[in-house]
């Protein structure tokens, strides 16, 4: 089960990947973790999913991440009492908490929390951006707008607010219940939607209570503003680049989506992009080709993981998507530049032991040839530092933490072991020899480096590196 790639993979389950058979077709395939998006199914759906990833794992002896996405506040207007309407530019328009049904001068838009949030001349898109309307009169219960951008509008359409602070909680009493299932589960991960300030990552994380890592998805304009602060709080972050392309002027979006990915590797924690990476393989059995340029852009910019949505969930090839991202993962790291590219866009380190003992480890293992860093770690701090240097040499990550393999399998370059913690010197060099020549990592004659900490077992403590032979034959198990 080794990959022949350091970039993860993040796989969507539904309808198309629910099957037992599936799933193990998509670990096979390249999928490292899988996502549950609680926009869609049923709790049961999804107990069913994760208790099959369980088991897969189980048989697979590879640790599988599993993220529970929530689905956050959609705002969506009303309905219309004729069917749709064709709004022409330059008209009037009104968005009110009036539910009865709409008609061509105003509709419902069923959130107080949202009008009144709105200021004149606040820019709202509707329809995943088709039509705009401008804000040009304002109260607590509804607000005047002029269509500076016309077309058809029909019931429940989305409405996306690009230049405002929603005063409202990313956290919907749908959302608490999905949580609290969520965490009931046991899953590893935990994605927030709509995030706008530090402040909605300090709710969730209250919830959390350090159950799962939580991960913040940036897909607003306001989160841009507060990006350093976002990062700094959340355990990992998620350009959703969908949202994001329609709040944002979408040739703003590679230019974000560069500037968040270098941030997340300089805080040193894990980077998803996602959204429409392979989409014309929901229907095609192969992508576009600037699909596949667009996934290998990331690779190179140094994203920790790159996601499938629909793609694997819904669409009719997901084996074949899976695939083809982890097709395109290889040949992309294959390429000369890329470790060119790694070693220029490098963070610097802070004043810690850990990143002191993560840079030397990389350093020796360059300098000696060796075939692997093996790191020892409870809380999975030690591994993150060392795939924070985006080093050549391949890192297994040893925990006594089944919940800390998981998380860390979301982590570029990382190969997860669970395994007992190392007792005492001797013990944490032969754990190490034998795991690296188990797992395919290092042959007998072969040095590896070693990063520990003592007393062993206690978390944050690295303070240990050791280079060491792979002995002749694999020592006797401790």
């Amino acid at each position: 089960m080794r990959r022949q790639r350091k970039t993860k993979i993040l796989a969507t389950l539904g309808p198309a990947s629910s099957g037992e058979e599936m799933v193990e077709k998509l670990v096979l395939a390249g999928a490292d973790v899988f996502r549950l998006n609680f926009s869609h199914g049923a709790h049961a759906d999804h107990k069913e999913r994760l208790d099959i990833i369980r088991n897969l794992e189980q048989k697979l002896g590879r640790p599988i991440g599993v993220l529970a996405d929530l689905q956050g506040p959609k705002i969506r207007i009303g309905t219309f009492a004729d069917g749709p309407v064709r709004l022409e530019k330059g008209a009037r328009f009104r968005l009110d908490l009036d539910e009865t049904p709409g008609d061509i001068s105003r509709v419902s838009l069923p959130h107080p929390q949202v009008i009144q949030s709105l200021e004149t001349g606040t820019n709202l898109l509707l329809d995943d951006g088709k039509l705009k309307l401008e804000v040009t009169a304002t109260s607590k219960t509804h607000v005047d707008c002029t269509v500076i951008t016309g077309g058809k509008l029909s019931d429940r359409k989305g409405v996306n607010i690009p230049n405002a602070l929603i005063r409202m909680s990313p956290l919907t009493d749908k959302d608490r219940r999905d949580l609290d299932y969520a965490l009931e589960l046991g899953v590893d991960w935990v994605a927030l939607s709509f995030v706008q300030r530090p402040e909605d990552i300090a709710e969730i994380k209250k919830i959390v209570a350090g159950r799962a890592g939580v991960m913040a998805k940036i897909e607003k304009p306001a989160a841009i503003e507060h990006l350093t602060d976002i990062i700094e709080l959340s355990d990992a972050v998620m350009v959703a680049r969908g949202d994001l392309g329609v709040e944002l002027p979408v040739q703003e979006v590679p230019v974000i989506q560069k500037k968040i990915i270098g941030l997340a590797k300089e805080a040193g924690k894990p980077v998803v992009v996602a959204t429409q990476m392979l989409e014309s393989m929901i229907s095609s059995p192969v992508p576009t080709r600037a699909e596949v340029t667009d996934v290998a852009n990331a690779i190179y910019d140094g994203t920790d993981a790159v996601m499938l949505s629909a793609e694997s969930a819904a669409g009719e090839f997901p084996v074949e998507a899976v695939t083809m991202m982890n097709d395109i993962a290889e040949e992309t790291e294959n390429d000369p530049n890329y470790r060119t590219i790694m070693a220029a866009k490098h963070s610097g380190l802070e004043a810690t032991t850990a990143d002191a003992i993560s840079a030397a480890a990389t350093q020796v293992a360059r300098t000696i040839g060796a075939s692997a860093i093996v790191t020892y770690t409870t809380s999975g701090s030690t591994a993150l530092r060392a795939a924070r240097e985006r080093g050549e040499t391949p890192v297994l990550a040893l925990t006594p933490s089944l919940t800390t393999a998981r998380r860390l399998a979301l982590v570029w370059g990382l190969h997860c072991v669970h395994t007992d913690d190392a007792e005492n010197f001797a013990d944490m060099v032969g754990k190490a020899c034998n795991i690296a020549f188990s797992e395919d990592f290092a042959q007998p004659g072969e040095r590896i480096v070693i990063m520990a900490g003592v007393p062993f077992g206690t978390p944050g403590s690295t303070n240990i590196l050791r280079i060491a032979w792979v002995g002749e034959k694999p020592l006797q198990s401790t």
